[in-house]
């Protein structure tokens, strides 16, 4: 089990069961959870699928994150895939460009260098569509479905190493 933050929680917080896919009870990504009570959390919290119960939402996890983090307030959850090497940066579908609102933008472009120097792709998901924040600019990779990956390349430009990140078949 993750150590969270002292005095961190998830009261008052539920954004995970809106913006997060759960495919073992059927739950679409940026749509509540049918078992979420807004107001108060959920309702099969002692029953939740093994999905919820290993979510690890950054802000709980992270102390250099200032509060106005907490999901509730910034209508963005912070996840890692370590597998696949991304930071994602999830959007509520309702307010698809909080992430552009300061201070979060700041923080996401500094993270997103940080990132990649480390062989990291921070990408942010406004919906199914994502976002990919490279050293050079973003790039609008566009929707992304269960059949797709995206991968990450460094590649020769003319002054050097550029890095790059692309949709390719799952497989």
């Amino acid at each position: 089990m993750a150590t969270y933050v002292p005095g961190r929680n998830c009261d008052g917080c539920t954004m995970c069961c809106k913006i997060m896919g759960v495919p073992e009870i059927d739950k679409a990504p940026w749509q509540w959870c049918k078992h979420c009570d807004a107001s108060v959390g959920c309702r099969i919290y002692e029953e939740r699928p093994g999905e919820c119960r290993t979510f690890d939402c950054h802000y709980l996890l992270d102390p250099s994150l200032g509060e106005h983090w907490k999901p509730s307030r910034s209508k963005i959850v912070l996840t890692k895939d370590g597998t696949l090497k991304h930071y994602a940066v999830r959007v509520d579908s309702g307010r698809l460009h909080a992430w552009r609102k300061e201070p979060y933008y700041s923080e996401i472009k500094r993270w997103a260098q940080a990132a990649w120097r480390d062989n990291v792709a921070l990408i942010v998901w406004q919906g199914n569509v994502a976002i990919a924040l490279l050293p050079q600019g973003e790039k609008n990779l566009g929707p992304v479905d269960e059949s797709q990956l995206i991968v990450t390349q460094q590649k020769r430009g003319p002054s050097g190493p550029v890095l790059d990140a692309k949709l390719v078949p799952r497989g």
